[in-house]
């Protein structure tokens, strides 16, 4: 059998970087990427798809958010089945218990609420464990496999878009395992002393022993397999820079109670880095060349790192630049720590910005300061510059 296995959805997330028009298409996508996910269930024969947790960025949402991510899901052709993980945990104010989500609901979407193993088709399972705080003390993943023996079927679901189950026996043949879950695992994370951390030693040989077919995992954005049968889909849209190969699902295959993966891009936005040696006007006008040549502007964040040293006139046109191109991309920033672009006044610029009187002796002072290796260094060549641009220098 096949299946869809994402996670990180992350709906109503905002980004302190974006502007508000920025952030509307940046929401606008989290949400518009559900579509391309049902298209790609459907078109992959999928028969149904699993969100290993944070489908919201919080349990305190606008219930515009919740409606529309309704609706979306509504869209999608096949059955939905959503974990609860840390940003969205099955606690007392759970968005899931919201009148917002349980009116809008989709049938045929479930919410993960408990630790019972549930059936997805013929001897097929999920067996989830939802986070139900944010602060779990012990390994995340623990309550699903305890399931693994057999228990008697309660038949019922207690309550709107909850499913309950009962496992096949672990030694029946052909019976299928997946395990979902949310959280970071043992191997990845810095972090040893976190009693949340997933063992995955235990999941390992489960997992040769034929007990479970395959681990679902969300919580890291980056696609991640950490172990044959064990991988993190990643986050379907980007969330920040650091992540190394976002904006995919795993349409995952089952066969002999092995898994195989297979990655899929349905993301629209990216986070990019990119360092830039400014040393005269041509370093400058070939950033600039560098930028326009970049396609997708409207969904691209970038973070620049410079460094080299500018005349006053070319900094003028460096900070032009940067002007420009923040009108055209979802956000353009200096990243401060990795630049240092010093600029130094030539007797160019001070003819260029002609000014007289108290005004040219604090143009002197900041000269000075701004050739220094002080504290204010920075703050003097900013007010250079701004003076330099407000004077009308550095014009083309």
């Amino acid at each position: 059998m096949r299946f869809l296995h994402t996670a990180d959805w992350q709906l109503g997330m905002t980004r302190h970087f974006l502007d508000a028009d920025a952030q509307a298409r940046f929401t606008a996508a989290r949400t518009d990427v559900i579509a391309r996910i049902g298209e790609l269930a459907a078109s992959e024969d999928c028969a149904f798809v699993l969100v290993c947790g944070d489908v919201f960025e919080s349990n305190a949402l606008p219930r515009r958010v919740v409606a529309r991510a309704c609706e979306a899901l509504r869209q999608v052709p096949v059955p939905v089945y959503l974990l609860p993980g840390n940003h969205d945990p099955l606690d007392a104010a759970s968005i899931y218990d919201s009148p917002a989500f349980l009116d809008a609901a989709p049938e045929h979407v479930h919410v993960l609420r408990g630790t019972e193993p549930v059936a997805v088709g013929d001897d097929i399972w999920i067996l989830p464990a939802p986070w139900t705080s944010k602060h779990p003390t012990c390994d995340a993943l623990a309550p699903a496999v305890t399931h693994l023996l057999p228990r008697a079927d309660d038949g019922a679901a207690s309550g709107p878009g909850e499913v309950t189950g009962a496992p096949a026996r672990p030694g029946e043949p052909g019976a299928l395992r997946i395990v979902a879950g949310h959280g970071a695992v043992d191997t990845l994370s810095p972090d040893a002393h976190d009693p949340s951390l997933i063992s995955t030693p235990g999941l390992r040989e489960l997992l040769e022993a034929g007990t479970i077919s395959y681990v679902a995992l969300g919580d890291r954005h980056s696609t991640t397999e950490v172990a044959p049968g064990i991988a993190y889909s990643g986050a379907p849209e980007v969330t920040d820079f650091i992540e190394t190969d976002p904006g995919n699902v795993l349409v995952v295959d089952l066969a002999d109670g092995r898994a195989s993966t297979t990655a899929h891009h349905v993301g629209t936005w990216s986070f990019r880095d990119l360092r830039f040696e400014v040393d005269d006007g041509e370093d400058v006008a070939a950033m600039d060349h560098a930028l326009a040549e970049m396609p997708e502007k409207s969904r691209t964040v970038l973070r620049l790192a410079l460094r080299g040293t500018l005349t006053l006139t070319e900094h003028a046109q460096l900070e032009e630049v940067l002007e420009r191109h923040r009108e055209t991309f979802a956000s353009v920033r200096v990243w401060q720590r990795h630049t240092d672009v010093a600029v130094h006044v030539s007797p160019g610029d001070l003819t260029q910005l002609d000014v007289g009187g108290f005004v040219a002796e604090a143009v002197e002072e900041l000269t000075e300061a701004a050739a220094g290796e002080g504290a204010d260094r920075d703050v003097a060549r900013d007010s250079l510059a701004l003076l330099y641009r407000l004077a009308g220098g550095g014009k083309r």
